[in-house]
């Protein structure tokens, strides 16, 4: 049982966000394991306790009545790399080294890219990495693995083509590459530096995999802190497994979906989040039967929003909850994601907020729950402490802004500010002839229908000071400032 101090001290210490100076703890006070869990492409509307009728989620649908869920929560981007970067960094898109997919010598970390897990091991945390990491490792020269950027432990995919496909041949454990039985056949061209694949011989569930390591990993550090991060792949598709049978979903078997009057890919996206719940299930059951439950704080979130490249129909399962677009846009379907936290015993179970938070606040979130101040260059970052939401506080820091870029196809900006979010297509590349702008009351219409730029200037003149303010050019991505 957690003593009334660590509880004294996060209550006393919720208003002091921007820069915190950290009270010491007794020397009895446990600093929390923070498990945090981030899946790929699962839609806002793909769970139980967010709405969904067709799929079941009872797992995570008992984490949230145990916990708090978040209703306004945006991912970093729309788009895995750039999201992830988000993530680990708290840097916006507008500001850190990774703002779209593309490439390995450009989706890449590097040392001077300061994450989470290097602050919370250096303050004496066990950290790891289990599942997808998709933002370096792959060319020796540019470096940017899960052990060079603080994690003590990496099981897992490096490379986001390879974490395509369900049924790899090999997995990495931190650097070797360990078989998992499976044979695959190369499916060109590839991209990203690497060809994707699908299995011919199926062995070994890269999910599975994913649980079993994280269950094991779990067990041996339960005497100290530790920090897990546990990226699993599904519901992201096989597009080559698509490329070659019209279905990219891969699943070991699609459970209570399999005489369902559905389309084959239908049933494989069910199977997979319902693959994905019991896998989850799992892990709350270690932590119960480690009597870990009031020392752990969980996080489960999505990367972005929903997708369609397994041939499946999103709308068929409402996959972004009533919410316009998907995964490759600026739309409130491609951004805003599922958020739920359960700490037993200090974050009040049953909640439901509408603070407006992003993945960048998780650098701010986890420094405060462990305790440490964050790095002196913090007003680089655009994150803001939680803590006090998970608390049941009142005195919440509130963003100015949130901002988003994307750069894939033509140059694209979002900023959220108060109930707005504005979208523009700015001057210059390859872009439209004018900035195309587009304005939406998300309090009114969250579903984005009802344009209201030609209305509002004044609206719009203050959107693009932030979107100006927040964009810092790159030599790898285009100067986006108005013209």
């Amino acid at each position: 049982m957690r003593g009334p101090c660590l509880y004294w001290f996060f209550c006393a210490a919720v208003s002091i966000i921007a820069t915190p100076v950290v009270a010491e703890q007794s020397a009895s006070a446990k600093r929390p394991n923070i498990i945090l869990i981030v899946v790929d492409d699962l839609g806002y509307g793909e769970l139980g306790c967010y709405g969904q009728q067709k799929i079941k989620t009872p797992a995570i649908d008992q984490l949230a009545k145990e916990g708090l869920r978040f209703t306004q929560f945006y991912a970093g981007a729309s788009l895995c790399a750039s999201s992830r970067n988000v993530l680990l960094t708290g840097e916006h898109t507008g500001r850190c080294r990774i703002r779209d997919n593309g490439p390995p010598n450009v989706q890449t970390l590097r040392p001077d890219d300061l994450t989470i897990a290097e602050v919370l091991r250096d303050s004496g945390y066990a950290t790891a990495v289990i599942g997808k990491w998709a933002i370096g490792g792959d060319l020796p020269e540019t470096g940017g693995r899960p052990e060079d950027q603080g994690f003590d432990f990496f099981y897992g995919y490096l490379n986001t083509v390879h974490a395509h496909n369900h049924y790899p041949s090999y997995l990495w454990k931190n650097r070797e590459k360990v078989p998992l039985g499976n044979v695959v056949q190369d499916v060109p061209p590839g991209y990203a530096g690497f060809v994707g694949g699908m299995a011919t011989k199926k062995v070994s569930y890269s999910q599975d995999r994913f649980i079993e390591e994280s269950l094991l990993w779990i067990e041996s550090h339960r005497q100290e802190p530790f920090f897990l991060l546990l990226t699993p792949t599904i519901p992201h598709a096989n597009p080559e497994a698509r490329k070659l049978t019209g279905n990219g979903t891969e699943v070991p078997d699609l459970g209570n979906y399999a005489n369902r009057e559905w389309t084959e890919q239908n049933k494989g996206q069910a199977a997979m989040i319902s693959h994905l719940d019991a896998g989850v299930g799992q892990i709350l059951d270690q932590l119960n039967q480690l009597k870990l439950d009031e020392d752990t704080v969980i996080f489960f979130t999505s990367d972005n929003g929903p997708h369609n490249e397994a041939g499946h129909d999103p709308d068929f399962f409402d996959a972004a909850g009533g919410l316009r677009g998907r995964k490759f846009g600026l739309y409130e379907g491609g951004l805003r994601v599922p958020l739920i936290a359960r700490w037993s015993g200090t974050i009040p179970a049953g909640r439901v907020t509408d603070h407006v938070a992003y993945f960048g606040d998780f650098f701010a979130t986890l420094c405060q729950l462990a305790g440490v101040p964050l790095p002196a260059d913090e007003t680089q970052r655009q994150s803001v402490s939680l803590v006090p939401t998970l608390l049941g506080k009142t005195e919440q820091q509130q963003h100015d802004y949130l901002y988003w870029e994307l750069h894939g196809g033509y140059p694209r900006q979002a900023v959220r500010f108060g109930d707005y979010k504005a979208i523009r297509r700015p001057l210059g590349g390859k872009v439209p002839e004018k900035t195309k702008w587009e304005l939406y009351d998300l309090k009114a219409d969250p579903s984005e229908r009802r344009n209201l730029a030609e209305s509002e200037p004044k609206l719009l003149t203050k959107a693009e000071k932030m979107m100006d303010a927040a964009h810092v050019e790159s030599p790898h991505w285009p100067d986006l400032k108005s013209q």
